[in-house]
């Protein structure tokens, strides 16, 4: 089934943060929060690249989002064992690191997939070997993992704007890591999840099955008020399909909006 185009109607939501509300707004992509995406890495996904498909979407390897980062991902590949990491004789003494053609540090790229990713015939296992290191160790794979590994495609994103009486607030914004993304190279991969109908068969919306990311992200207070928000929705999006208007009033919980299209699932959305 195909990908739909980048750009069609979404349904954004403000809010200022509760605990910092005079300088950072959250605006969070309720069309996209709402969604049924899943991850369908070993069950469907044909990577991003044709010639490494079991590699998913590490074919590239993975940059770091800073410091922090790259010094928690450091002190996780200690914990890997030849039985949860495939290449683990190859990236011992750091040699999992290599440089981009900018020297930017990333993921070393072994058989044309991060050195992480295990292959289709290893005996523990074919995906992300932090992903075999969480089990192992009974904890999320955020706790391990590079940011933007376990963020995808959940994408996150600040914008200072100062408004016309002169204040100044930070924008935070939650929306699809589409293709776009990634820059300019996104365009050329061979298949992408978060547009893709096979991709959104899920059970539950992302907002839920994403809560754990997404609360690493927000933070936990704002993470129960967006949930707040996407549950309105789905609340309206119900009697929509029912052939029913929205109730009209308003609250935080059941929010007034303007048209019914506004209530229109991501178009990638499979019923």
């Amino acid at each position: 089934m195909p990908e739909v185009e980048l750009d069609f109607p979404r349904q954004w939501v403000e809010f200022p943060d509760p605990t910092n509300p005079e300088v950072v707004i959250f605006r969070c992509d309720l069309t996209w929060l709402t969604s049924n995406w899943t991850c369908i890495y070993g069950r469907g996904c044909k990577g991003v690249i044709a010639e490494s498909p079991d590699s998913g979407c590490c074919a590239l390897g993975a940059h770091f989002a800073d410091d922090d980062d790259r010094k928690r991902v450091t002190k996780s590949v200690p914990r890997l064992t030849p039985e949860d990491w495939e290449h683990h004789s190859q990236g011992q003494g750091k040699k999992w690191l290599e440089k981009d053609d900018e020297g930017a540090l990333k993921t070393r790229i072994v058989n044309n997939a991060c050195i992480f990713s295990n292959s289709a015939g290893f005996a523990g296992g074919m995906g992300c070997a932090f992903h075999a290191l969480a089990r192992r160790e009974g904890i999320h794979p955020l706790e391990v993992k590079p940011d933007v590994c376990w963020q995808l495609p959940i994408s996150r994103s600040y914008e200072r704007v100062t408004r016309d009486d002169g204040t100044e607030v930070l924008v935070v914004t939650v929306t699809e890591y589409s293709r776009r993304n990634w820059g300019a190279g996104g365009h050329s991969l061979d298949w992408y999840c978060s547009g893709n109908t096979e991709a959104h068969i899920a059970a539950e919306p992302v907002y839920q099955s994403s809560r754990a990311e997404l609360t690493a992200l927000i933070g936990a207070e704002v993470y129960d008020i967006l949930a707040e928000h996407c549950a309105a929705r789905e609340a309206v999006m119900a009697q929509v399909r029912a052939g029913q208007l929205p109730a009209a009033g308003g609250s935080r919980k059941q929010p007034v909006f303007v048209t019914i299209e506004a209530f229109a699932p991501h178009p990638a959305d499979q019923p």
